[in-house]
């Protein structure tokens, strides 16, 4: 029996990027597809690191999202600050995960729009006090 192979470090952080600045930009899979002119599920595949993205589509993605293509390789598994020890470590990967979801992406949102530094900061406790931390 066949083993399917895992995907690529590098095609899985790209493709969490791509996720990252479609959902900051509120568009869809089936709205980047077409923009691409491919379907929402190889957007799927490409997000999830399934299937690896090309130079060419991947300068197309840069375009329509609105960034550079260095983006997408941010803080990725294998970069010259990684092998500085001072990369990819699990605080990154945790708020890009958290960012990469729909919920923290609206809290973030909604939270970048409280001017009040004294309201933001009672948030913030307030949150921590329900995760069961001590402010």
């Amino acid at each position: 029996m066949a083993s399917k192979k895992a995907p690529n470090p590098i095609d899985v952080h790209v493709g969490s990027r791509v996720r990252l600045r479609r959902m900051m930009l509120g568009m869809s899979q089936e709205k980047l597809g077409e923009s691409l002119g491919i379907t929402f599920q190889q957007i799927q595949k490409y997000e999830k690191g399934t299937n690896r993205i090309g130079a060419s589509r991947l300068q197309h993605i840069a375009t329509i999202l609105k960034v550079p293509v260095a983006f997408f390789f941010e803080d990725a598994p294998g970069s010259p600050e990684e092998a500085q020890g001072v990369g990819d470590n699990p605080q990154t990967t945790y708020v890009v995960d958290f960012l990469s979801s729909s919920d923290g992406l609206a809290l973030n949102k909604a939270f970048v729009r409280i001017e009040d530094p004294k309201v933001r900061r009672k948030l913030v406790e307030l949150v921590k006090s329900l995760a069961g931390e001590d402010a």
